[in-house]
């Protein structure tokens, strides 16, 4: 009896472990969306307007392009600051985003960025519980945690998971150089799901790579990959379309932006979705990616530019065939995901994202319990006047016996 309690201890303290990593993730995802979205389409509208089914290289039309490439780089760090944020309140924020933009650079890609985000997150919540003195509590949020966490954190990712992170990477592109003589089916497969998996991440520009600097000598890899480049966005743009109520109000609205970004060939696109539920999506969209490459592998479609969507339609050598070929893969996720999905509670996905940052403001420091009021107070004289009636109402507080959490501003600003 003892042996089943303890599971079902186990199971249920597993359960509360994934609910609240999954409160952390759409927290981080709800402040990365407009990233996507802003940079997404300002790229997509650049690339159509060119009308070359590549990046424009001068002029205007470069110069929106550039603006939205910044957006998709800044969104992965945007996605990791904010999931620590979530964990650890603002004294994460810094260390995140810091960890997330040194695992950027290395090629970590989203997926990265957001281990880096709970890495981060982790580390500062385990630096509050340490006890510091009156004193020092001012200095804590924002100078001692920020500071320390991000050592550590970043040291973490930097001498710790990157290196592993430049072999794996190495490796792969070795093991796609020795499948080069392989089946189509079996080159198809592997191309087909690297490039679609991390959407724009370090697998995809392997498989992408792979493929675009032979674009002149074998262009029917790219017809394959090119395919596999759109079909993650389409698709989940499609299952939003096709299973309405197992998206949220919020997904449908990605979905129509997730539409424009895949039509344009961008396959962060589906970022969103992936890092909402990344158990049902990931696979789901890999494989749409398997089935749309192999497609194009068995139909010799061939596409002689560097990229994917059906914006590089016109330049391949069996247009009808590269159409179904990314109907074909985007049908298939939308499928895969759609019957999958449980219908959205959207409620209770409002509420988690919304609750987070409310919980990290009202986080009390270690060992002091939860707070039953959160004062704020502010003194137009200065900051010395705000922190004497700070301590006047903590020490209020504590003769009645409650717990007071006093956020202060002053002419030095917020300080908690």
């Amino acid at each position: 009896m003892s042996t089943i309690t303890a599971q079902a201890t186990n199971n249920s303290d597993f359960k509360k472990l994934l609910s609240t990593m999954k409160g952390h993730l759409l927290f981080g995802t709800s402040h990365m969306l407009p990233f996507i979205v802003a940079g997404g389409v300002l790229l997509a509208l650049a690339v159509m307007a060119s009308g070359k089914g590549a990046v424009p290289a001068d002029g205007l039309l470069a110069d929106i392009s550039n603006i939205g490439i910044k957006g998709l780089v800044l969104f992965p760090i945007i996605l990791g600051g904010f999931i620590g944020y979530s964990i650890a309140d603002k004294p994460a924020l810094a260390p995140a985003m810091i960890s997330s933009g040194i695992m950027a650079d290395m090629g970590g890609g989203f997926l990265g960025c957001i281990v880096a985000g709970f890495i981060a997150g982790g580390v500062v919540f385990q630096l509050k519980k340490i006890p510091l003195s009156a004193n020092m509590t001012a200095l804590g949020a924002y100078f001692i945690y920020p500071l320390v966490g991000t050592l550590i954190s970043a040291g973490i990712v930097l001498w710790g998971i990157g290196e592993p992170i430049k072999i794996f990477m190495a490796s792969m592109n070795e093991f796609l150089a020795s499948m080069a003589g392989a089946s189509k089916v079996v080159l198809g497969t592997i191309l087909g799901g690297m490039t679609a998996f991390d959407m724009g991440g370090p697998i995809n520009k392997v498989a992408t790579l792979f493929a675009q600097t032979q674009v002149d000598t074998q262009p029917w890899l790219m017809g394959g990959v090119g395919i596999a480049i759109c079909t993650p966005p389409l698709g989940m743009a499609l299952a939003t379309f096709l299973f309405k109520k197992k998206f949220t109000k919020q997904e449908q609205e990605a979905g129509k932006a997730a539409a424009i970004m895949g039509s344009i060939g961008i396959s962060e696109g589906a970022i969103p979705f992936a890092a909402n539920d990344p158990v049902r999506v990931l696979p789901s969209i890999v494989a749409g990616g398997i089935v749309g490459c192999v497609f194009g592998f068995l139909t010799d479609v061939l596409l002689h530019a560097p990229w994917g969507g059906l914006i590089t339609a016109p330049v391949s050598s069996n247009i009808p065939m590269y159409v179904v070929g990314i109907a074909l893969g985007s049908l298939t996720t939308a499928v895969i995901v759609g019957f999958w999905k449980p219908v959205a509670d959207e409620e209770a996905e409002d509420e988690i994202v919304e609750a987070a940052p409310t919980q990290a403001q009202a986080a009390p420091a270690a060992g002091e319990g939860e707070y039953d009021i959160v004062a704020v107070t502010c003194c137009p004289s200065g900051v010395a006047h705000t922190f004497m009636a700070a301590k006047a109402l903590e020490k209020a507080g504590a003769a009645a016996g409650l717990k007071i959490k006093v956020e202060t501003q002053g002419q030095n600003g917020i300080q908690n």
